[in-house]
């Protein structure tokens, strides 16, 4: 009974990392105005599901998995009229309406949080593993959200 007690342990012990696999990581690089700017995330996989389209309007998302999405600049960005100056952040985004969605940039310094629109886009094919890709160009960038067949973005400058 011991010995079987035992080998019941030790079998849970070597299955249960196997279950408790959390999401791999992603990351996006880009260097704009000269700068760094990089954004580290949870890459889900869609499994059939369309998460974004039962993501309800008005509840933050957190743009990825487990960990949250964290932007890092070493340049002051300017998303439009909202301006964001360099160091560390926390990103999600909210559904504002059926196929409208803002990205939320909070502080870590001050908890303070800004909302930047998202422009929305059907993507040619569907990408099953949710990607954040970041593009830069001199002073200019643009950063773009993957997953199934939705793609959102935004462009800003950095100083």
């Amino acid at each position: 009974m011991l010995k079987r007690m035992a080998l019941a342990a030790v079998a849970v012990c070597v299955a249960a990392p196997v279950f408790a696999q959390s999401n791999p990581r992603g990351e996006a690089k880009a260097m704009v105005g000269g700068k760094a700017v990089a954004i580290d995330y949870g890459r889900p996989s869609l499994k059939g599901r369309d998460m974004l389209g039962q993501a309800q309007v008005g509840q933050a998302w957190r743009m990825g998995a487990d960990t949250a999405t964290g932007l890092k600049t070493d340049a002051d960005l300017s998303f439009g009229a909202v301006n964001v100056p360099k160091g560390e952040y926390v990103l999600t985004a909210t559904k504002v309406a059926a196929d409208q969605w803002h990205l939320n940039i909070l502080s870590k310094a001050d908890q303070s949080k800004v909302a930047v629109p998202l422009v929305s886009s059907k993507l040619p094919a569907s990408v099953e593993q949710f990607t954040i890709e970041l593009k830069g160009d001199k002073d200019k960038g643009e950063l773009m959200l993957n997953w199934g067949t939705t793609g959102l973005s935004t462009q800003f400058t950095a100083k």
